[in-house]
């Protein structure tokens, strides 16, 4: 039967273990063309009440966003955020990106976890407690939709504050992702200090 939203029956599993501080990550912007790659990590405590609508950020709204996020923000015991330009995706790739931003996001805590929920990422050597990579994790576990959402929303805001500066690119529309209206403003005004060089849809144009 296909799981229609998250549940936290992962972290109650972990909690009645001996667990006691579990943090959800997720990340968002691997796949875009401009700008950073954003993780969240996200700890809730066992006394809390799983939040209505929340699913993986993909399959909301931005309004649903951030209601969402607004709510998770101050029901959370805490949340943390790793930030990785673009200049560094350039240096390292995607791949080691994602990793260290995870990594800063799980620092970034107040309090370092003892255990981690974290969307389909190795983080063998990134992480320094046990953790569980989960395939589609931001569809089927609470915490990392709620990070997912946190990461999509922080990266949203900051693309989208961008785009005055970047008029041409039209940064608030497509977040950097290679949408029709990105690729048209690429064609016709080539790639900017924002973009993601090491791209081949980016290096197509340099």
């Amino acid at each position: 039967m296909k799981r229609e939203s998250p549940d936290m029956s992962q972290e109650k599993d972990l909690w009645r273990g001996g667990r006691k501080l579990i943090a959800g990550i997720d990340e968002v912007g691997r796949g875009a063309w401009a700008g950073p790659v954003v993780a969240a990590s996200v700890v809730f405590g066992p006394d809390h009440t799983q939040l209505e609508l929340v699913k993986d950020s993909k399959m909301l709204t931005s309004l649903q966003r951030e209601k969402l996020y607004s709510k998770i923000v101050s029901e959370c015991l805490d949340y943390g955020l790793g930030i990785v330009s673009h200049i560094v995706i350039d240096q390292i790739g995607i791949g080691q990106a994602t990793k260290q931003a995870m990594q800063e996001a799980v620092t970034n805590l107040k309090n370092y976890p003892d255990y981690i929920l974290v969307d389909a990422v190795n983080l063998d050597g990134y992480c320094d407690c046990d953790y569980q990579a989960i395939i589609k994790g931001d569809q089927k576990i609470y915490s990392i939709s709620c990070a997912s959402i946190i990461a999509k929303v922080n990266r949203d805001r900051q693309m989208s504050s961008l785009d005055e500066k970047y008029k041409h690119y039209k940064f608030e529309l497509h977040k950097g992702y290679g949408t029709k209206i990105h690729q048209e403003a690429l064609l016709e005004y080539g790639p900017c200090d924002l973009h993601r060089y090491s791209y081949r849809p980016i290096g197509k144009l340099i």
